[in-house]
């Protein structure tokens, strides 16, 4: 167990950036709610081994689509949303957890952790980003025989958005409520969610996602004042990433629909180009030919050639020079989500492309 520190949060957000997959919230909104964090209490850090086995972990998470413009999320939204599912749960919460690093969402539980005296848990249901929220659910998203406590709150006040809901149901239907509800709370929204005992994270959650991600994103702060290309160089030797091509922006492709950012970006390259396909996060890329080079649960990268710094898909511009980048499943620890085949059929359906032959693979 130790103190998250304001260093934390620049770690956090750094490293999470590149674990983002192009989507997982935004820089400023996580440096605003992890200062916030440790400026108004003390949260913890702590392994998962480090608590009894029937110690209850909730979710914390934003949900929505990192491109969206009308929403509004307070911190106070977060900490409404861990009060409101502890009052409708017959137990105690003990600690909060992340369904996935991102730029913000690697610190989605470290304010309501501070000032409600809960312990931030070192695992996160998905290393890298996420388009659904079944790919975060550690394999609860197929089980009809849990039943779950999901919440979100969120919205814009002054515009008649601002949402409360509490739903309890199979993970699976209780996911599309809350997809529904980001969106008409104006693409994001705050969300807690999934009790469960510390026995149940220690099997199915990818241990210790939060230090994996604070451990890259000191080594990105100490390389940036050497430039991109050192910056770029860093992330590969840290993860032992591969840099897929390095090129201009030809097209950018994508839409919002239903609390989702779908689409492609094209990047080219000196010799070829590179197809990036978008659900909030980078899915799969394809070269020229339609050859797949890398596929989810790989961690898939846009790094701007002037900082290394990741780029976003919301911030993706045609003209921009981008490296893009992967690490592959091997290198990562993975859920019990990503080896889940439910959880890909609707992403598929959307994309228009294969994911699970890749993504169940050897897993």
């Amino acid at each position: 167990m130790r103190i998250l520190t304001e260093e934390d949060v620049w770690s956090a957000v750094r490293g999470g950036s590149v674990f983002a997959s192009g989507g997982g919230g935004w820089v400023d909104h996580g440096l605003q709610i992890g200062n916030a964090a440790v400026s108004i209490g003390q949260p913890k850090l702590v392994s998962v081994d480090e608590l009894p086995d029937d110690a209850i972990i909730i979710t914390a998470t934003a949900i929505g689509a990192p491109a969206g413009t009308d929403w509004q999320m307070l911190g106070t939204d977060y900490i409404k949303a861990v009060k409101l599912l502890q009052e409708n749960f017959e137990g105690k919460v003990v600690g909060i957890m992340t369904p996935q690093n991102g730029m913000s969402s690697t610190i989605n539980g470290w304010l309501p952790a501070a000032l409600l005296d809960l312990v931030v848990v070192d695992a996160t249901g998905d290393i890298r980003a996420h388009p659904t929220g079944k790919m975060g659910s550690m394999g609860l998203a197929a089980r009809q025989d849990y039943e779950t406590i999901q919440v979100v709150v969120g919205g814009k006040r002054d515009n008649g958005s601002y949402l409360e809901l509490v739903v309890k149901g199979s993970p699976a239907k209780t996911s599309n409520i809350l997809r529904t509800a980001a969106d008409q709370a104006g693409g994001f929204i705050a969300s807690a969610r999934h009790p469960l005992p510390a026995s149940y994270i220690k099997e199915h959650a990818a241990i210790g996602g939060i230090s994996i991600a604070i451990e890259l994103g000191k080594a990105i702060i100490a390389a940036q004042p050497q430039g991109g290309e050192h910056v770029i160089a860093t992330i590969v030797q840290h993860t032992k990433g591969t840099v897929l091509g390095k090129g201009i922006v030809t097209k950018r492709d994508v839409h919002y629909s239903g609390a989702f950012d779908i689409g492609t970006i094209t990047v080219e390259l000196p010799e070829g180009s590179l197809t990036l396909h978008v659900m909030n996060e980078y899915m799969a890329v394809d070269d020229q030919d339609g050859i797949r080079l890398t596929t989810y649960p790989d961690v898939i990268t846009t790094l701007s050639a002037e900082t290394g710094l990741p780029v976003s898909v919301g911030h993706v511009e045609v003209g921009a020079e981008l490296a893009v980048f992967s690490i592959h499943k091997s290198l990562i620890p993975l859920s019990s989500s990503v080896k889940d085949p439910t959880v890909y059929p609707e992403v598929e359906k959307a994309l228009g492309i294969a994911l699970a032959d890749y993504a169940l693979d050897g897993i």
